[in-house]
């Protein structure tokens, strides 16, 4: 696996997103989910993103488990901010400093770890101003339970006001051929030498061609997202048949084109791109890293291009999942 960079934080290419082994995407396995993550290990693919908030703790200790006796051979790179204490129709997005310290106590207690390379603030606080929510982490840098500083889902002005308080190593935002809002942020991020983790680069699955979106489980929270039902559902089919066109002029699977056209975006936006593609499977994720060496031609990239614009249906039916 190649190797890049976020921030000056030494990462592989391509990433593992473990959140749909704790919840989420319907049923999932324990010794499975363990398996998948030190095969990932095993074929260079280190960078593991978790979050507090997965499984209301649930994925932090699973990631925990899988690297135990292993620590110096990954990045670990997870969330806090994401409050669910009240259940999930009052979650808060939370960024008061004494919440951030004890957020990362807890963390680092269930993944069994002395430090976190890459802490990230889920969402933008609610109940407090970015500065002081950076600042909390930052002291977190200084007694050394922390390495790098990260933002998910930010716009221009609160990246410039966090990266004011304390160097900001990455921005992990959804992006994929069928959603570039953070097209919107990427000039600030490489004026600053920030990084974009893109989370959902295979667009949850459906880029891929493979879900069948009438049976998605009830626990999966697919079977309700405004892009995989009703007639937006069927309207988008069209993207993903773009996906696999290409895919299969190539040579190659429709998740390696729809991940390869997130590595070429990294020249044009001048930012070091690291896609964390989730899946609970070895054979899917060998797909998968795989595809940090395909190339896309002219013709490719010209077909997949405009297909954002074609996307229908939001991003999420009520509350943001991550």
């Amino acid at each position: 696996m190649k190797r890049t960079t976020l921030g000056g934080l030494d990462v592989s290419a391509q990433g593992l997103g473990c959140m749909g082994m704790s919840e989420y995407y319907g049923a999932s396995d324990w010794d499975t989910s363990i398996a998948t993550i030190r095969h990932a290990i095993e074929a260079g693919v280190t960078l593991l993103d978790t979050a507090d908030q997965y499984g209301s703790g649930h994925n932090e200790v699973l990631v925990g488990r899988a690297i135990a006796g292993r620590r110096d051979e990954v990045q670990i790179a997870t969330k806090f901010g994401i409050d669910r204490s009240s259940g999930d129709e009052n979650r808060v997005h939370r960024g008061d400093p004494p919440y951030v310290k004890r957020s990362c106590d807890a963390s680092l207690l269930r993944l069994g770890v002395d430090d976190i390379d890459l802490y990230y603030l889920h969402r933008p606080p609610d109940n407090a101003e970015i500065e002081d929510t950076v600042g909390a982490m930052a002291e977190l840098v200084d007694a050394g339970k922390v390495r790098y500083l990260g933002l998910s889902e930010v716009n221009a002005d609160l990246l410039r006001r966090a990266h004011a308080v304390h160097p900001v190593a990455a921005v992990q935002s959804e992006y994929s051929l069928w959603t570039r809002d953070v097209e919107q942020v990427t000039p600030v991020m490489a004026e600053l030498g920030i990084g974009l983790v893109p989370y959902a680069p295979l667009g949850r699955g459906f880029l891929t061609g493979s879900v069948k979106t009438e049976n998605l489980d009830s626990n999966d929270f697919r079977a309700r997202n405004p892009r995989f039902t009703g007639d937006a559902s069927r309207q988008n089919q069209v993207i993903a048949n773009t996906v696999r066109t290409v895919a299969d002029r190539l040579g190659v699977l429709p998740a390696q084109v729809a991940l390869a056209w997130v590595y070429a975006q990294a020249g044009r936006l001048g930012v070091s791109v690291v896609p964390i593609p989730g899946t609970r499977h070895a054979n899917r994720l060998d797909e998968n890293a795989a595809a940090v060496d395909v190339e896309l031609d002219d013709d490719a990239l010209a077909q997949l291009q405009p297909l954002s614009d074609q996307v229908q249906g939001g991003r999420y039916a009520d509350h943001g999942v991550r």
